[in-house]
């Protein structure tokens, strides 16, 4: 089967982002012909050069255009619409794969996907990784009530082209299912995380990062990555002050994003406030493993309680329990496991309570890790999960042929 992917922000692990598609390409090129059309966009923050760009036997089409966390709207609008372009005249050119598997952000790409599908008469499987446009018109991007409109009716048409769709969390199945699309059209497939790196790393690893950061004696409360306008970075810095009395404590941050100049500031005011640069992949587990608590914090936004972060599969499968601010399923997820707690956003005093609280229970916090690790390599290995979306492609295939 020859499976053209359209994905416009790809990585590796050698940049500081989850590298989900990697895994899944990486696993798929070995039964089927891959063809990736994204952009070089994430090459220019690789930290290492220990991976290929893309996993051995992936064609890569690729154009050159530039994208970064601190872009504005109108720079974010020229970067998508130069990869709609590129993507949608290679897409008609490449040779006829046998099914399209366009991933979202940006709604742009699905659309691109959806008409090469079209052109090209093969079915298309359209990938949910956040809610667009939700995401962007609830934190305020979009302010035209006509745009919005307009991009909602695009968002539902692209929903019922689609052959099927993958959503990253269950909540955003209840969303797209809530639009009037069957649930026998969608399959939740968990963004999950890699867990053949979190069992290569070895205590004397973790022993010599916490000796180089100077962390012996300390609890360490880790937030890694992005510190974006969505991730409700204002209350980890205040709940960072609050407890900044209690020498045992020790808040890291490791990412890169909007508030990074004001984590700096606070990071020379406080002593128990530690702030690194981005990190790879395996470097970011090796700090999970270290950690003996992390916080997955956004917004107090209906939109961003349906979403997927990384962080809370890496840090549950590297047996580091999770604070988590979302209402939605990531609360249901630590309560019904047991491997985690739930602080309200944006109230950074209940987050300060909670950590302070958790972090006096080292037993209980012992056991929530082993229960998240344990429930991790069960749900959330990316190998398994990239056999769930082979197997909607080849289903999505076997119909269109029986047509």
């Amino acid at each position: 089967m020859h499976i053209a992917v359209f994905n416009q922000h790809h990585h590796s692990p050698d940049c500081p982002a989850t590298c989900r598609h990697y895994t899944f390409l990486g696993e798929l090129v070995k039964r089927h012909e891959i063809s990736l059309i994204s952009s070089s966009a994430w090459k220019q923050l690789r930290i290492t050069d220990k991976y290929s760009w893309v996993p051995e036997g992936v064609r890569l089409y690729e154009q050159h255009v530039p994208y970064y966390n601190k872009m504005g709207i109108a720079q974010r609008l020229f970067s998508y619409t130069g990869y709609a372009a590129y993507s949608l005249a290679k897409g008609i050119t490449i040779p006829e794969p046998d099914v399209i598997w366009g991933v979202s952000t940006p709604l742009s790409t699905p659309w691109v996907a959806a008409q090469v599908a079209k052109l090209r008469n093969v079915p298309w499987v359209f990938e949910v990784q956040d809610l667009w446009p939700s995401f962007p018109i609830e934190m305020g991007a979009v302010k035209s009530k006509w745009l919005q409109h307009r991009l909602y009716a695009l968002e539902k048409s692209l929903y019922k082209s689609a052959s099927h769709i993958i959503t990253l969390s269950p909540d955003m199945t209840d969303y797209v299912a809530e639009l009037g699309i069957s649930r026998d059209k969608i399959t939740t497939n968990l963004n999950g995380t890699d867990i053949d790196l979190v069992t290569t790393i070895k205590p004397e690893d973790v022993e010599q990062l916490r000796t180089k950061y100077n962390l012996a004696g300390k609890r360490v409360v880790l937030y890694a990555g992005t510190y974006g306008r969505a991730n409700d970075i204002p209350t980890l810095m205040q709940a960072a002050q609050t407890l900044a009395t209690d020498e045992s404590i020790k808040f890291v941050f490791a990412g890169g994003g909007f508030y990074e100049p004001d984590l700096q500031q606070l990071a020379r005011k406080l002593p128990n406030v530690l702030l690194l640069p981005p990190l790879t992949r395996p470097d970011i587990f090796r700090l999970f493993r270290l950690a003996d608590l992390s916080l997955v914090t956004f917004n107090d936004l209906p939109v961003l309680a349906a979403n997927s972060p990384s962080k809370f599969y890496d840090s549950l499968a590297s047996g580091t329990p999770a604070i988590v601010t979302n209402p939605g399923w990531t609360k249901a997820f630590v309560e019904k496991y047991n491997c985690g707690w739930y602080s309200p956003a944006e109230q950074p005093a209940i987050l300060a309570e909670t950590i302070k609280r958790v972090l006096a229970n080292p037993d209980e916090l012992q056991q929530a890790g082993i229960r998240g690790a344990a429930v991790a390599t069960t749900r959330f290995d990316r190998k398994q999960l990239a056999r769930e979306v082979e197997d909607v492609l080849l289903q999505v295939t076997r119909q269109h042929v029986m047509r």
